[in-house]
């Protein structure tokens, strides 16, 4: 977990007096992302799963449709041989051409994110296509959810300062309805980040789309979010706090049921409700 975690002074207040102590804080530290030796774009995140990362975000930023698209990530090297901790090279089987279109494609999308909705919910739709998957799931099993994620955030328990996102098994509910641990979990600084690891993982073992499965956030549930949701083929995507009005949008848009609030027993749906049983 050294990777993970760094041990710095603190001056606590407690009980009416001031002490000193080491206190474990959440790393932080650039990545810097290549593609094909040229650099590409850089995203603070908490050092692990660098590879993961890397595989999530291209897929769901679309720069890759498929595992099949991407030949090889791979740590560039020092002059002496040895691995830059904060650098990853991805080598895209991808055509020249078809690879300039998606990187105009994406740029509009993300240029426009901040200018208006419709503008990227229209410009999303001409690159995922909603989804048709037909899980349904017990409230039961999504009540299970939250604590068996923050379970599973060992950073988190450590540091208080991680955000995580967990990929749950729908074919793991019991007769009970509890659902099982998560079949992934991944913790870092940036939640988006947290969920492209996720996502990576699944796309590097083969399991991409994500049918039968409900991802779990913690936070908020943004457009973004949603987004990378889409695009790995997540028809269910949980959080333990709110969405954001354009998440919900582009939820309905495309197909996905948006959770919130799935804390203190309860949930909010938002949209595609026929997906949890009973409502």
């Amino acid at each position: 977990m050294s990777e993970f975690v760094h041990d710095h002074s603190a001056l606590k207040w407690r009980g009416g007096a001031p002490h000193r102590e080491l206190d474990h804080l959440a790393v932080e530290e650039p990545l810097e992302i290549r593609l094909g030796g040229t650099r590409f774009t850089v995203t603070m995140r908490t050092p692990g799963h660098d590879e993961e990362l890397v595989a999530g975000f291209l897929l769901t930023e679309g720069f890759v449709a498929a595992r099949e698209e991407i030949a090889e990530i791979r740590r560039v090297r020092d002059r002496r041989g040895n691995p830059e901790p904060n650098i990853v090279d991805a080598i895209l089987a991808v055509p020249a051409d078809a690879l300039r279109k998606r990187l105009r494609r994406n740029l509009t999308i993300s240029s426009s994110c901040g200018l208006c909705g419709k503008t990227s919910i229209d410009a999303l739709r001409r690159r995922l296509r909603p989804l048709s998957d037909a899980t349904v799931v017990h409230p039961d099993f999504l009540l299970g959810l939250s604590s068996r994620m923050r379970a599973a955030q060992e950073i988190f328990a450590s540091t208080g300062g991680l955000h995580a996102a967990a990929l749950f098994r729908v074919a793991s509910i019991g007769t009970n309805g509890v659902s099982a641990p998560p079949d992934v979990i991944r913790e870092d600084i940036g939640r988006h980040n947290a969920v492209d690891k996720v996502i990576g993982h699944s796309l590097m073992a083969g399991k991409i789309p994500l049918v039968d499965t409900v991802l779990m956030v913690s936070g908020r549930q943004s457009f973004e979010i949603v987004q990378k949701a889409a695009a790995a083929g997540v028809s269910i995507l949980a959080g333990v706090s709110a969405p954001s009005s354009l998440a919900v949008d582009l939820a309905d848009e495309l197909g996905i049921t948006l959770i919130g609030f799935m804390r203190d027993g309860g949930f909010n749906v938002y949209c595609h409700s026929e997906r949890v049983a009973g409502l």
